[in-house]
């Protein structure tokens, strides 16, 4: 069931996500809790079509993606469906339904809230978005070695960027599992919470996400994934570059306004 929302609303609703709208981010449940949230073909494709539906729907400044129960944020593909179609079913898809392409296309800041196992292509889903935090349950592994085939949705990428490559490898190359501690640790996860606080901890960055300017925002956030890669001389280049062509682009700000928000901002967070 989708709460409608001017974009979202607009398509129906799933039978296998649910997307819950609060004020100024949205939230997308993956919602097959009894196979723990395994990524069958109509969740791919309804998990895409929500998020680039919340994507272009400006009341939307931030997204949270979670699993539905404690169990699993997502346990990964669902393998009955693969042993009765064939692996190759994995890529026998239109991009248009493919959650990898829907993730890395997203311009709005996605938020991944770990509740419980994420596991393979559950692990994409989440090492897909911007941040991640995990309930004390969470627990991660790529068991592509164990099931005999191999990453396609940047996990062998976007893995190493976070914890390092001989790490990266430690996880890719064994099929074993990490708990939320050691991903804290490894700079896997920002943060760690009870289960209990995890979805409210997630709905309180995207809160902060929202109150800000929703077109800097964005262009942060393209900014910092155009910088991976690049070295280091080439990276503030382009830094300067955008920032060049924003203050172009961009109307005149109340400096003196935005000044004492901010300050008043820093009174109250720092106590």
């Amino acid at each position: 069931m989708v709460t409608q929302s001017a974009n979202i609303g607009t398509m129906g609703d799933f039978e296998t996500i649910t997307v819950e709208m609060g004020p100024g981010y949205a939230t997308i449940f993956l919602d097959r809790a009894d196979a723990m949230n395994a990524l069958s073909f109509p969740l791919r494709s309804e998990f895409s079509a929500a998020i680039r539906a919340a994507d272009a729907d400006e009341t939307v400044k931030a997204i949270i993606v979670t699993g539905r129960g404690e169990r699993a944020f997502s346990a990964g593909m669902d393998l009955k469906e693969l042993a009765s179609q064939g692996a190759g079913s994995v890529f026998d898809y239109e991009p248009k339904d493919d959650p990898s392409v829907a993730l890395h296309t997203c311009r709005t800041p996605l938020i991944a809230a770990v509740n419980g196992a994420a596991v393979t292509g559950g692990f994409e889903l989440a090492l897909g978005c911007d941040i991640l935090i995990a309930s004390t349950k969470a627990r991660f592994a790529d068991t592509h070695v164990r099931v005999g085939i191999l990453p396609g949705w940047g996990l062998t990428v976007r893995l190493q960027q976070l914890v390092g490559p001989s790490r990266a490898k430690e996880i890719s190359l064994t099929g074993n599992f990490i708990d939320a501690q050691t991903a804290l640790e490894w700079g896997l996860v920002n943060r760690v919470t009870a289960p209990e606080d995890l979805l409210a901890e997630a709905q309180r960055i995207a809160r902060d996400i929202a109150s800000c300017d929703a077109g800097t925002v964005q262009f942060n956030k393209e900014t910092i994934d155009g910088a991976i890669g690049l070295s280091l001389d080439e990276a503030y280049a382009r830094e300067r570059r955008r920032s060049e062509e924003w203050v172009a682009a961009a109307a005149p700000l109340d400096m003196e306004a935005q000044r004492a928000n901010v300050m008043a901002r820093g009174r109250q967070q720092g106590g």
